[in-house]
């Protein structure tokens, strides 16, 4: 292991001496005369807190003075707020935040040159009802940006109860705005979150502060999930979610319906431990669901004649996790928040997908724990420290059902055993948090950092067994008796050079007569030695960043971070952010309808950890990986060759490395966009990202036959750079992406009966590489990768509605809209000697030659001649994708009045408002919370909820991605769905019940 850490004592350094200059700034500013005033303005700051001290974030602050003119702000995630540069006077003060009572008109008086306090304590709501703001107004607070998608109450429960569902549905949402990694998951400010049950969320942000440098990821795509805490007053729920195939549609991919049941049930109670100190808060939830893999591949009878299998395979998951939760005041100054969180889960059939074979199917088993501990100390009135530590410990086992080698006929169909072993990995993950804000002046500052540690155990003896592999190309053809015809050739499957395997096989023809018809396997690949591996991995982020309110309506935030890692050299990643938040109409003080933002900032990714564990494995002596392309040792078919065999092949292992020179991806990242409140309580947002990403990671073979040297007739053959040391796959950072998004968003709330929230994105992103494991088709030809990214979606939309129908019923659509996404097309076989089937065809120049196929797409030459035109990456589309779902509740609610507010409630140290700690000036085109109102609330003492989610209502058919491979009887065709929510990131799952899925639920609250 290389650690390779900078000398983070001057970043410290530099970064108090800042802190301190700003701290002196600040205080000058207490007392400062504006030139031209004949006194001096005053300030008023202040912390929103409920009636057990718990801090209040996101909460609106509104200051009238005696003519009538406001000024604005809202509570950041510690729940301070400052307004500053007031004129002297008499103002009222108004607080409201969703789920508490107003904290009604306070009379405040501003004197000059002064710096006025005031502690605000709300109330909870009594009615969980919620009105929204009809105004919704915009402001040019740093982290109030029109774009962050804010979902709580009804919106919330208008998603998936199902974690999975409401996973692929919240990356839906994101979409890939976050460049060509995607966004990333917290949940309660941790970093590799898993998602927790529905049951225990209380709200959920997207796409918010885009530049802050507290974050290490953009913004855009971000998903933060914060938990609900504990509660003053016991109170609790219970639910049961079901479903059954007799409400679903038949997959269409499938001939008869599948057999799908899914019972979902769980329970969360809450109360204090002592009131107005500590709380406590229990979630439980069981999931058993059996669903199915549809499988369509195409296999030969017993005959050797090609046909359909067609099958669906239950797939039994069966899940459960606890969570509890403590929240409790240690001192008037200090909060303790306590998370543990236990979930395990079996799946059996697992790994099957459309061209596996039953045979193919595996069962995992998942055990999970997480710890986490949030502390916040408030160290004066306007410095706040917060510490959050978490510890997660995972084991991941999976056992294969079948122990026997595995069968590859591209395109066709996988059998045989799955290629896993008995594989287990087991992992450790540390992480550290600590942040200080600091309110001086009309600066907010912030500064802190992140340590984080993962230890890996993995034992995985994959493709222990060995994977024959078929795949298409040209051979002679056959006539009746089938004998090949002199001088006559043709383009075959992978399933024809399969099935003529078989065929020479029981004619009892030698290896060769079988080769000279166009039989025997094309390749041999096998894995031996030690199948364990360990991996440690340290990273470390430090940032610093300031939210500087230059006027009223101007806001100026800008800030810097640095990380670094372990097993990489690469030290230099200093990160600056910068935004800028106009207010063009707010002069004087006066209301900002209309906001002009812009943002840019440079941005790290972290190489993942196993990169180095496989690098270690296959290091040529950890573990041995054999690819054999020599006939003699392929005409053993179906049989294993032994040891003795392989031995002269031992050169042809694959050897997996990191570059030298492999440093941190980062995205260069901007954007402009401008906010609009419009009458009528609509607030408008239109925005332009660019992204540009260098050093992306890809895998290329640095010991694959020069160019022009290696003949594919003859496997094995070409001049190797290294030397006859086999395949050398390393990972570098060479790649690059380039995106361009113009995002259009909309959000209103017509009274408490009807709110819309969508946005519309047009996308354009080119890239020459898709991710880490991504290898180019001539790895001596980068040039030739650029082209259309596999993230080059370009129309998305996205759209939520909320009414509140006659008889208390609510209605939730959620519709998703897009283009069709590219794929690629290659020839289904190795052409350059490389042992990677990822080579593309040629267009076509002589439509007489054998080896030209014509397709819907074009024509292609699968065996181009020097000079011909390679076709680009990804150059065909595949189908656009539309979905509805549809959420429809009615609540009945019995008993006495609630006292003391709604299910909802917060207790000690429970409420931050989840900002993420200030953000950066950049907004983003999309829509804010619109409320959560009607429909289901109730203010009695209990209430009884019934609701039918509904997945696809329409019964659309939104095919998957089609088959790219020239070789597979299915090129061109999708042989599954794209799943409910469509595209790569939103699920697209292979285990999918039906075209439509309907989940009745009950839930009872107290």
């Amino acid at each position: 292991m290389r650690k390779t850490w900078p000398t983070i004592g001057c970043f410290l350094a530099l970064g108090a001496g800042w802190v301190a200059a700003t701290n002196m700034t600040g205080r000058a500013q207490d007392t400062y005369v504006t030139p031209g005033m004949a006194q001096a303005n005053g300030s008023l700051r202040g912390q929103v807190a409920d009636e057990t001290g718990a801090v209040i974030g996101g909460a609106s602050i509104t200051l009238t003075d005696a003519a009538g003119k406001t000024f604005t702000t809202s509570s950041d995630d510690l729940g301070n707020f400052n307004l500053p540069n007031l004129p002297p006077g008499i103002y009222t003060l108004h607080v409201e935040m969703e789920g508490f009572k107003a904290y009604e008109d306070i009379t405040v008086t501003i004197a000059p040159g002064r710096r006025e306090t005031v502690a605000v304590k709300l109330a909870i709501e009594v009615a969980e009802q919620v009105q929204v703001n009809s105004e919704a107004p915009v402001s040019t607070a740093p982290d109030n940006n029109a774009g962050a998608i804010v979902l709580r109450g009804k919106d919330l429960e208008a998603l998936p109860d199902d974690p999975d569902d409401l996973q692929s549905a919240l990356q839906a949402l994101a979409g890939p705005s976050a460049g060509p990694n995607g966004g990333q998951i917290f949940v309660d400010g941790f970093s590799g979150g898993r998602l927790p049950s529905k049951n225990a969320i209380r709200e959920i942000r997207i796409n918010s502060n885009p530049f802050a440098a507290e974050f290490d990821q953009i913004g855009f795509g971000r998903i933060e999930i914060l938990t609900k805490p504990g509660s003053d007053t016991f109170r609790g729920s219970a639910f049961l979610n079901a479903g059954d195939a007799i409400f679903n549609s038949r997959n269409p991919f499938t001939p008869r319906r599948a057999s799908f049941q899914q019972r979902q049930y769980g329970f969360n109670l809450s109360g204090p431990i002592k009131k107005g100190k500590a709380s406590f808060a229990l979630d439980f939830e069981r999931r058993e669901t059996d669903d199915n893999a549809n499988l369509n591949a195409t296999i030969l009878d017993a005959n050797l004649n090609p046909t359909s299998f067609a099958r669906a395979v239950v797939v039994p998951r069966r899940q459960w996790d606890i969570t509890p939760r403590f929240d409790v005041q240690l001192s008037e100054k200090h909060t303790l928040v306590g998370r543990y969180s236990f979930n395990q889960s079996r799946i059996s059939n697992g790994g099957l997908s459309s061209f596996t074979l039953p045979e193919q199917a595996l069962a995992n088993e998942l055990r999970d724990h997480r710890l986490q501990l949030t502390e916040t100390a408030i160290l004066s009135p306007s410095i706040v420290n917060e510490t959050r530590f978490q510890f997660v410990r995972t084991t991941v086992a999976t056992t294969p059902d079948l122990d026997a080698p595995a069968l590859n006929v591209q395109g066709a169909f996988t059998g045989g055993g799955a290629q896993t072993g008995n594989a287990r990995s087991s992992s450790n993950r540390f992480e550290l948090n600590n942040f200080t804000t600091w309110t001086v002046g009309d600066h907010s500052v912030k500064f802190g950092g992140r340590y984080r540690y993962i230890s890996t155990e993995d034992i995985s003896p994959n493709n222990f067994g060995g994977t024959y592999i078929f795949a298409g190309g040209v051979a002679p053809e056959l006539d009746a008796n089938n004998q090949p015809i002199p001088g006559s050739f043709t383009q075959i499957t992978s399933l024809e050079r399969y099935r003529r395997t078989l065929l020479g096989q029981r004619l009892g023809l030698t290896p060769a007569q079988i080769r000279a018809i166009g039989g025997g396997a094309n390749q041999l690949t096998l894995a031996a030695g030690n199948p364990r591996a360990t991996v440690g991995q340290h990273d470390v982020g430090l940032f610093a960043q300031d939210d500087w309110k230059v006027r009223p309506n101007l806001t100026l935030s800008y800030g810097l971070r640095y990380e670094n890692q372990t097993n990489i050299s690469s030290n230099a990643n200093f990160a600056p952010r910068v935004g800028l938040a106009w207010g063009i109409d707010g002069r004087n003080g006066g209301q900002t309808k209309t906001v002009l933002r812009f943002g840019a900032g440079l941005f790290y990714n972290r190489i993942d950890e196993s990169l180095t564990l496989q690098a270690r494995r296959f290091d040529g002596q950890t573990q041995q990986q054999f690819i054999v392309t020599d006939p003699t040792i392929l005409d053993v078919f179906p049989a294993i060759p032994s040891p003795a065999l392989l031995a002269p092949f031992r050169r042809a292992q694959n050897i997996r490395r990191l570059n030298g020179d492999i440093r941190a991806p980062y995205s260069i990242q901007a954007n402009i966009g401008i906010e609009r409140q419009l009458p009528k309580g609509i607030t408008a947002s239109v925005n332009y990202v660019f992204n540009r990403t260098l050093h992306a990671l890809r895998t290329r073979n640095v010991n694959a036959p020069l160019p022009g040297t290696a003949d594919p007739r003859l496997p094995g053959s070409g001049v190797f750079p290294l030397g006859p040391i086999g395949n050398v796959f390393e990972a570098e950072s060479t790649g690059q992406f380039t995106q361009h998004q113009l995002v259009v968003g909309v959000r209103t709330g017509f009274g408490s009966r009807f709110s819309l929230g969508a946005f519309y994105r047009l996308s354009k992103a080119e890239s020459d590489t898709d991710g880490v494991f991504n290898q180019p088709a001539d790895p001596y030809d980068l040039r030739a990768e650029f082209g259309r990214s596999s993230l080059d979606i370009r129309h998305n939309l996205f759209m939520f509605t909320n009414f509140n129908l006659p008889f208390g019923i609510s209605l939730s659509p959620f519709v998703i809209a897009r283009s069709g996404a590219p794929f690629n097309i290659t020839v289904g076989r190795d052409l350059n000697g490389d042992t990677v089937f990822n080579d593309r065809p040629a267009f076509a120049t002589d439509l007489t030659r054998p080896s030209v196929v014509v397709t819907q797409f074009g024509a292609f030459d699968t065996d181009p001649l020097p000079g011909q035109r390679i076709i680009p990456r990804n150059f065909a589309q595949g189908p656009a994708f539309f979905t509805i779902n549809l959420r429809m509740a009615k609540t009945f609610g019995f008993g006495p009045k609630r006292e003391g507010g709604a299910p909802e409630g917060g207790g000690a140290g429970g409420r931050r408002g989840g900002r993420g700690g200030g953000g950066r000036g950049g907004g983003f085109g999309g829509f804010g919370g619109f409320g959560g109102f009607g429909g289901g609330g109730s203010d009695q003492r209990f209430s009884l909820t019934f609701s039918i989610q509904a997945q696809n209502i329409l019964n659309r058919v939104n095919p998957g991605p089609p088959v790219g491979n020239l070789a597979s009887p299915f090129f061109g065709q999708s042989t599954n769905t794209a799943g409910f929510f469509g595209g790569r990131f939103g699920g697209g799952e292979a285990v999918d019940a039906g075209n439509r899925r309907l989940i009745l639920s009950v839930r009872f609250n107290f």
